[in-house]
């Protein structure tokens, strides 16, 4: 029997709360009439923000620190998931909490372990909701924002399409009106782009625009729609509503997919052209084609691979540490990554 295809939808702070941070029990409601009428033909994934709003009425004197936010999210995500298991349940259905770290996704085994999770939970017809674990992320670690943890949660399982739901309804034209269709992130589209963000949230739209250009690269449809509008999810995929971001053609195995964008970077190579040349025609790196070093990496870790702009053009998980590579620049035949793992970013 075939698996559903998964669906990962991201809710911002803006889209479910009200202006003061608390959730919006309206806009969770239609949720859950929404999803459950999407239940049965995909595996679902939620990733919603909003557990700092929820709790930070509860500390004194709030002035939205670090420490402040991580004491907030645990007072507000347990208050969070009971509203979405209350709107939930009146259709039959349960959901789960899923609080992760970058690391999780770094390790390829714990994130395999996260995958079968979310497995069997989607077997017995249950649906996580994800969100960073704030209380102990470390600062150095955290997602930019739960953008990051939507899209590496579509990319590492191989999602049809990643729904982004944006308190403007989608990606906005010099004339403040929304793009129907987007094919290809020109300079034009990256113009668009405006700085601000919700006094709520953490990510904008230049966030969002970034980690959809991964997806789409990855072969994940992308949509930015507003979930305050009616039936705003299921017009979303239908091309109704908001900003459709066409998914670009690829051939990676799940491994790649996870490899260009789940793992912890810990260096980069500069490499010269013809060794630019070479991984984009599918052959491993040598270190013959490397100009510089950046980076204290071990043996096994994911680095960049930038040409002499300084583009990145590639990740790879190396065979070599960084001393070992920088004692063998320019030697003949010296592998520093096989092909099989080196996944192109162009």
């Amino acid at each position: 029997m075939a698996q559903l295809p998964v669906l990962v939808i991201k809710f911002g702070t803006a889209s479910i709360t009200h202006p003061n941070g608390e959730p919006d029990e309206s806009v969770v409601a239609s949720i859950a009439v929404q999803v459950a009428a999407l239940k049965e033909r995909y595996r679902v994934v939620l990733v919603s923000s909003g557990a700092v709003g929820a709790g930070k009425s509860a500390i004194r004197d709030y002035k939205g620190t670090l420490n402040e936010r991580k004491a907030a999210a645990a007072v507000g995500n347990p208050i969070l998931l009971q509203i979405y298991a209350r709107f939930f349940e009146t259709h039959g259905i349960r959901i789960a909490q899923s609080l992760s770290e970058r690391h999780h996704f770094a390790n390829r085994r714990q994130f395999l372990q996260l995958k079968e999770t979310y497995q069997e939970l989607w077997n017995n017809g249950i649906i996580p909701i994800a969100n960073e674990n704030d209380v102990v992320s470390n600062l150095e670690l955290k997602f930019s924002d739960n953008d990051e943890l939507a899209t590496l949660l579509a990319a590492g399982f191989g999602a049809e399409a990643l729904l982004i739901s944006t308190s403007v309804g989608g990606l906005l034209d010099a004339e403040g009106n929304i793009i129907p269709r987007v094919e290809d992130f020109s300079p034009a589209i990256m113009g668009f782009v405006r700085t601000e963000k919700s006094a709520l949230g953490l990510g904008g739209m230049l966030s969002k625009l970034t980690y959809t250009r991964r997806a789409t690269k990855l072969g994940i449809r992308v949509v930015f729609f507003n979930v305050r509008t009616p039936e705003g999810i299921s017009k979303a995929l239908s091309g109704e509503t908001g900003t459709d971001f066409l998914p670009q053609p690829v051939s990676l195995s799940s491994r790649q997919k996870w490899l260009s964008s789940g793992s912890l970077i810990s260096g980069r190579l500069t490499l010269d052209a013809g060794a630019v040349h070479a991984i984009t025609q599918r052959k491993s790196l040598l270190a013959v084609g490397v100009r510089r070093i950046k980076g204290t990496f071990e043996r096994n870790e994911v680095i960049e691979l930038a040409d002499g702009q300084n583009n990145v053009v590639a990740v790879a998980r190396v065979k070599r540490h960084a001393a070992e590579i920088a004692n063998n620049l320019g030697t003949q035949n010296y592998e520093i990554a096989h092909a099989d793992d080196i996944v192109l970013l162009l």
